[in-house]
């Protein structure tokens, strides 16, 4: 129960602080690794928020 909340509280902090791919078109077969770390990172933390 514990983590949960600490997870909607990163999930709330990622989308104020790392960009939106979505809003941006970001195509994945050009993204970097760096983009693709990010977005692994917030789909890590969005998935364990729910």
């Amino acid at each position: 129960m514990k983590t949960k909340v600490i997870f909607r509280f990163l999930a709330k902090i990622n989308k104020l602080i790392f960009p939106s791919f979505s809003k941006k078109r970001l195509d994945l077969k050009k993204a970097n690794k760096a983009q693709i770390l990010v977005l692994a990172y917030r789909y890590y933390i969005t998935k364990n928020a729910l």
